[in-house]
């Protein structure tokens, strides 16, 4: 089994699935515009991911290895790298393909990470020999069968925050004991709504199917959000000058030059220079739109995000089983002990809608927003199923801890949360509009 050497917590090569913009800096005021639900705590400011080792997650398993079969399970350690990106590496030296590689999950790339691969048919010797930078062997057991998407049981979190005030921790602790208590809000986060914060916008727009605007809030539409090779891009592409802001467009931007030479190629035809974008984009634009929707109902209920309300679709924690709720005082001793939770909309046609007042403040979100429920499609390249999603999810063992190194005062973090939840959506009640991410180039490694 490898260890990480001090030549491999050196500065990160560049990494396109960790550096592209718009996978990391929210639009001016996104972070903000969706309420909080612990708005009565101040704002206590803090830096994430300062360094790598400030932010490190622990796949916990749904299962352990049986220690037969012919598929290996084997546990990594990866510094700096996105999950894909782990596996490429491993692919290449294990000469098999990517896709045969499973994984529970993806994790954080600007992080130390611990989570289990599985691949078939590869003698476990081989893969305990393996000496790839940034990644290290823990341990490897086989299994009879492969390790498919979703079977984590959670993932462990140790976030260090640095550049606040230790003598906030009160208000800190208070924060995490009514998340703790009444759950975290279960926002989608700002990455999903593109540098801009209009990824959403560019979803409606297809599937109201206005693809001039689609096009133009892709690739044009220049703002104040915009500066250096981003706003040049954008300044040549609203003045028609498509195959120069396709030149134009930095590292990072592939699919938006590749939608600018499409409208040069279809002479400004945006209908047709769509089809140069992947469907999964396309459908990632509709999603970005669902999700900016469920944001707003959240944010309407957010004073009562752990109450339910008669017509209320919930969620059973345990099984993902979604039921209508007849009787919310019947059921509400359910909800406390956090075994149920009411759900928002993710919009689409397979999904089950409420009753009552949480009806009527759904249909008020789509009204605001000037669609409907049938605008989102169930056929071709914008379709989309549709499904409900919990207004909160819960937070285990909270914990917060000051501490101090070289790099100077940190307060220390550790809990725990289930699949697909976001440890930023927990420490944006924290620090509120007031959490940064570290840049790239300061996360080199450990402090010392």
């Amino acid at each position: 089994m490898t260890t990480a050497t001090p030549a491999d917590r050196g500065p990160a090569p560049a990494d396109p699935e960790r550096d592209a913009p718009t996978e990391r800096q929210p639009a001016p005021g996104i972070a903000a515009r969706w309420p909080y639900l612990t708005a009565e705590v101040p704002a206590v400011p803090g830096t994430i991911k300062r360094f790598y080792e400030d932010f490190v997650v622990d796949e916990v398993p749904l299962v352990e290895p049986e220690g037969r079969g012919d598929h290996v399970h084997f546990r990594i350690e990866k510094l700096g790298l996105s999950t894909p990106r782990a596996i490429g590496d491993i692919a290449r030296a294990l000469g098999v393909p990517p896709g045969s590689i499973g994984a529970a999950g993806l994790k954080d790339a600007r992080a130390v990470t611990r989570q289990t691969l599985s691949v078939e048919h590869v003698d476990p010797a081989r893969i305990e020999a393996l000496e790839i930078p940034r990644i290290r062997i823990l341990s490897v057991a086989r299994h009879p069968r492969k390790l498919r998407t979703g079977q984590l049981r959670a993932n462990r979190f140790t976030i260090r925050l640095r550049e606040t005030d230790p003598a906030r921790l009160d208000d800190v602790r208070r924060v995490l004991d009514i998340l703790a208590r009444r759950g975290v809000p279960d926002y989608f986060g700002p990455q999903r709504f593109g540098s801009r914060g209009d990824t959403g916008e560019v979803g409606r727009a297809l599937i109201l199917g206005d693809w001039q605007g689609a096009v133009d809030r892709i690739a044009g539409s220049p703002g104040p959000a915009d500066s250096g090779a981003i706003l040049e891009a954008r300044t040549l592409f609203a003045e028609g000058r498509y195959r120069e802001a396709a030149e134009a467009w930095p590292r990072g931007y592939g699919h938006v030059a590749r939608l600018c030479r499409a409208m040069a190629r279809e002479k400004g035809d945006a209908r047709r220079a769509l089809h140069a974008l992947d469907k999964s984009m396309l459908r990632f634009y509709v999603q970005a739109f669902q999700s900016w929707l469920f944001n707003d109902v959240l944010a309407r209920r957010i004073d009562s995000i752990d109450r339910l309300e008669d017509g209320d679709v919930a969620l059973k924690h345990d099984s993902g089983v979604t039921f209508l709720v007849e009787d919310a005082a019947a059921e509400q001793p359910r909800a406390d002990r956090f075994e149920i939770s009411p759900t928002g909309p993710l919009f689409g046609p397979k999904m089950r809608a409420p009753m009552g007042r949480p009806a009527e403040i759904e249909r008020d979100v789509l009204a605001a927003a000037g669609v409907r429920a049938e605008d989102f499609p169930s056929t071709g390249p914008f379709r989309v199923s549709g499904a409900r999603r919990p207004l909160r999810f819960p937070v285990e063992e909270p914990s917060v801890e000051p501490g101090e190194d070289d790099a100077g005062p940190y307060l220390e973090f550790r809990f725990t949360l289930p699949p697909g939840a976001y440890a930023t959506a927990l420490l944006r009640e924290i620090c509120k509009d007031r959490l940064i991410e570290g840049p790239d180039d300061a996360t080199d490694g450990s402090p010392g």
